[in-house]
């Protein structure tokens, strides 16, 4: 009797034509930054052929059930309207609304039901080594952003929104700090958290910004996919986990492999809430790993001066406005000076030139200087649970602490932009 066939392959599916992976694997500059990976990972960065496809082919998925419910409730009734309706359904839950639209049930069935993988442990664990970072992990994430400004796929929403740029750069920053803390907050992601009532509001405001560019007549989709895809926001999450703890490792931080996967884990989970379901999720963080070797070599690079706007915005964001008084001017010509140390610590130095950023002169000293004092902590933080909770402690208190002196009495509210600047 013969065996059964093999069900067939799904049919591929179209990549953008700015991903070059397969072009840049053979280049010289790949095998060195690939060696470089072998070398300090002690393992082959190069994913699966298969794996890198199907990763590459999610730059033309979205996410269809959030879009279901703007497309039944928002734009029929108005964003105001249906902004209201979803914090009734956040507050006081979906059966508080008498016929509740359809797709707002299924976009909270999804959300309220957690995915066969998720780990609530194993998710807080990632959560708590996020919140031990404290201040350092905005300057990690925001400097390594800028890497992904090369990107056009990366570039050109923020660019065309005219988000991240000019006078709004840090006000959209201080909403991303303001969106980490409340999702790393403890037990913020259970249901009825902050956590998990700020992942449903970006959510909703990525549907609204997709939903423009889209119909943006230079938006070019043969080469860039869809906005805000399934591609770029797993490598958002992964840049936030195995970047950030490979990352902070230079600062002095004892991250472990466990504490990656956790925070991999974590990141998941709040992508998972986000909308962020890609096909294919690293199961460990070696693929983690490889993930982002992938993202490193995989891009045309042409988003241009776009991308350096982006990139020269955000450092000038710290520095001192025109007419600020002498002291608090002294103060952020400070943080300017630090910001533009780490940015020039955590960016590839090839990137930091490219973009013509100022160059950081002693400053490029302060994150070396840091090194002892946070290895001998984490030393002891890892052995005397009293110091452990206090550094949690004293970590948090002063990201918090950061993200009020700087936000004010502001609240974050995570609206799509009306109008876009180009």
């Amino acid at each position: 009797m013969n065996a059964p066939s093999p069900p067939p392959s799904p049919p591929a599916r179209r990549i953008p034509t700015e991903f070059r992976y397969a072009e840049r694997l053979g280049e010289p500059r790949t095998q060195r930054i690939r060696e470089s990976f072998r070398k300090l990972l002690h393992f082959d960065p190069v994913l699966d052929d298969s794996i890198v496809r199907r990763y590459a082919e999610t730059y033309y998925d979205a996410d269809p059930v959030a879009e279901a419910f703007v497309e039944e409730v928002y734009l029929p009734r108005g964003q105001a309207a249906g902004r209201a309706l979803l914090d009734q359904a956040l507050e006081r839950g979906v059966e508080s609304i008498p016929d509740a639209p359809a797709s707002l049930r299924a976009l909270f069935a999804e959300v309220e039901q957690p995915p066969p993988w998720y780990d609530e442990a194993l998710a807080e664990r990632g959560a708590r080594a996020i919140r031990r970072y404290g201040t350092h992990y905005f300057s990690f994430a925001g400097a390594v952003t800028l890497e992904s400004y090369k990107d056009s796929s990366v570039a050109k929403p923020l660019s065309f929104t005219g988000a991240y740029a000019g006078e709004s750069a840090q006000r959209r920053f201080l909403e991303t700090v303001a969106f980490w803390l409340d999702v790393t907050t403890p037990g913020a992601m259970r249901p009825g958290g902050k956590g998990r009532k700020t992942a449903l509001r970006v959510r909703i405001m990525h549907v609204f910004v997709r939903r423009r560019l889209l119909a943006h007549p230079r938006w070019d989709l043969e080469a860039w996919g869809v906005p805000i895809s399934q591609a770029d926001a797993l490598l958002t999450l992964l840049a936030g986990s195995v970047g950030a703890g490979l990352g902070l490792q230079k600062l002095g931080y004892r991250t472990s492999k466990e504490d990656i996967e956790a925070m991999m884990h974590f990141w998941r989970y709040v992508g998972h809430l986000m909308g962020v379901q890609p096909p294919w999720y690293p199961a460990n963080y070696e693929d983690g790993a490889r993930l982002m070797f992938t993202s490193m070599i995989k891009g045309a690079g042409l988003a241009g001066d776009d991308g350096v706007t982006l990139a020269r915005s955000y450092v000038a964001s710290y520095a001192p406005k025109e007419g600020t008084a002498p002291w608090p001017a002294l103060l952020r010509k400070i943080e300017h000076g630090i910001e533009l140390g780490y940015t020039h610590f955590f960016l590839p130095p090839k990137t930091f030139r490219a973009f013509g950023l100022p160059a950081p002169g002693l400053w490029r000293l302060h994150p070396f200087a840091q090194f002892p004092l946070i290895f001998a902590l984490e030393t002891v933080r890892a052995r005397v649970p009293v110091v452990d909770e206090l550094c949690l402690s004293l970590a948090r208190t002063r990201a918090e602490r950061w993200l009020a002196s700087h936000l004010g009495p502001r609240r974050a509210e995570y609206k799509a932009v009306e109008s876009f600047t180009r």
